[in-house]
Formats: structure tokens, sequence, C-alpha cells
């Protein structure tokens, strides 16, 4: 699939590394999806708590570095990592809102995601696989198993 250079714009306010750029034409856009629990368990697959500090602050960095490649190649839309802390809301006519329920949470699973704006599905998923090999444990890539999914409307790995 050919494709003419992006033209990189701004978008919506500022991350910690620079404003948020996406690409200026109509491509695909991804979630790339972090799961603290879940998914297939990790090759290195220590938690995260029992990590030395300095670990830890690698571990950062390249998701940080990471995240500064896809802007420098026009492919970033957002990334977030999230907090641990929340509740399931639901609405009753006649009650206040209502919390929590007998089911997993998302502040369960869910530890942060990637949106990129790409190609198409190969490339997603090839950009998955470069996150997956962030560093755990000891320094060794920890080769988490990463969900990727497209937005809808945009194709998937199905649609030849």
């Amino acid at each position: 699939m050919s494709r003419s250079p992006a033209r990189l714009r701004p978008r919506g306010g500022r991350s910690h590394n620079g404003p948020h750029l996406t690409r200026s034409t109509d491509m695909p856009k991804y979630l790339i999806l972090k799961h603290y629990r879940g998914a297939p368990a990790t090759v290195n697959d220590v938690s995260m708590d029992q990590w030395a500090p300095e670990e830890v602050d690698a571990h950062m960095q390249f998701m940080a570095d990471f995240g500064k490649r896809l802007e420098e190649s026009g492919e970033y839309v957002d990334a977030q990592a999230l907090s641990p802390e929340g509740a399931w809301v639901r609405a009753d006519e006649q009650r206040q809102p209502a919390t929590d329920g007998p089911f997993a949470e998302t502040k369960d699973l869910i530890a942060g995601w990637y949106v990129v704006d790409v190609d198409g599905w190969d490339r997603a998923v090839t950009l998955a696989g470069e996150l997956s090999l962030a560093p755990g444990k000891d320094g060794k890539p920890i080769h988490e198993w990463l969900e990727v999914r497209p937005f809808y409307g945009a194709p998937s790995a199905t649609d030849a």
C-alpha cells in the first residue's frame, strides 16, 4: 500500500513529550491496549510492584521513547496510562447512580493504551510487537500480550 507523505498537525493539547500529532489524511486508527490481567501470561511475568525502582524507570523510559518515535513518524494519536482507581456506574430512575458490581472491573484489567494512526492492520500489529518488548524485571523484555483493535470503520485483519 503506497501513501503520500503525511502532513503533521497538532492534535488537542500537549502531552508530556510535546504536542499530539496525527496524520492529516484519513488513515485507519487502531487501539493498542495494555492489560494488567486477563491477557495470557508474559514471558518475564513478574508484577511491577516487585521490580526495582531503576527497572520501573527503564520501563517508563522505553514507553516514553516509543511514544516519541510514533510522534516523529506521525503515527501517534494518544497514549495514556490509567490509575488503578475507578468504579462502574449505572443510572437507576429511582435512586442515585450505583457503583461497582460482581464483575471484573476495567481498573483491574486495563493498564493503558496507545492510539495509532497507521497505514493498516499490519503496521498496527508491528508496533504492538515492538511495544511488547518493553523491559521488565532484571531489564529483560516482558514479551507482554497486547490487544490490537481497529476503531470502528477502520479495516481489520480480515479486510484484505
